[in-house]
């Protein structure tokens, strides 16, 4: 199946790692739509298209990643969307990164260090 590290293969881990990516943009998508309606007038835009869109395709790529792999290796780093996400709402939606955040991202990173350090 390829190189395995700490009980899942280096293209598993690197497909997690992606899908969060794009979870995280289509967790943006859907931010701005919710921007623009509320819950009454909820329709089909691009944003939220899309959005879902991303939300599948970073689905399917996380359960196609964890055939033979470690579920307990894996679902840790689901938890870098955080981190995707913090990110790209600066950018894209124009939130604010403050020091309470910066700890909290370098607490996860820690955490899925050590998860991946100790197995």
């Amino acid at each position: 199946m390829g190189v395995e590290i700490i009980g899942a293969t280096i293209i598993s881990i690197i497909t997690v790692i992606v899908a969060c990516v794009i979870g995280a943009l289509g967790g943006v998508l859907l931010k701005k739509e919710a921007e623009k309606v509320s819950f009454r007038k909820l329709r089909l835009s691009l944003h939220m298209f899309f959005g879902l869109c991303l939300y599948g395709v970073s689905t399917i790529m996380f359960i196609l990643s964890l055939r033979g792999n470690q579920l307990s290796i894996l679902y840790p780093l689901t938890s870098t969307t955080y981190i995707w996400i913090s990110v790209f709402s600066v950018f894209f939606i124009k939130e604010k990164m403050n020091k309470l955040k910066v700890m909290g991202i370098m607490l996860i990173i820690a955490g899925v260090s050590i998860i991946g350090a100790f197995r």
